[in-house]
């Protein structure tokens, strides 16, 4: 305890020495049971991960002697559940038809220029295949 190098004999006062021996036994005890409460509810979380299927936390053996250790990897296991990069399926995707979809120009500001088309393509399933590229027509206004 932080309380080690404190010497009661050197207070005159008969009841606060007292007082402060009360204190310090009443320190000494909750700082137990607070450290006795933190080991039980670190314990309890390791079971409730457990339960869940997850481990808990290791206990810390400290300092060992350096013994050969084995290879403890989980590389392969890594390996397997790294994400994968999707590569776009789009290009593999056979076109039936092509409509264009126009804009009803009315509702565009006046300085609207026309900048080409959007690409977007819809799969439908059908007895037959009947993908579609619409070609939808792209204006940009300043305004």
């Amino acid at each position: 305890m932080m309380f080690e190098d404190l010497e009661l004999n050197v207070i005159e006062d008969e009841n606060a020495c007292r007082l402060i021996e009360r204190l310090m036994n009443m320190v000494e005890k909750l700082s137990t049971e607070n450290r006795e409460l933190k080991e039980e509810n670190q314990r309890l979380r390791d079971e409730i991960n457990r339960m869940k299927g997850e481990q808990g936390k290791p206990k810390n053996k400290g300092n060992r002697s350096k013994l050969p250790t084995r290879d403890h990897s989980s590389e392969a296991e890594r390996k397997k559940t790294r994400p994968r990069h999707k590569r776009s399926k789009q290009a593999e995707i056979e076109i039936d038809r092509e409509e264009v979809v126009k804009v009803d120009q009315e509702t565009l500001p006046e300085d609207a220029t026309f900048k080409g088309y959007v690409d977007v393509i819809v799969q439908d399933i059908q007895i037959t295949s009947d993908n579609v590229r619409f070609r939808k027509e792209k204006y940009y206004s300043a305004a």
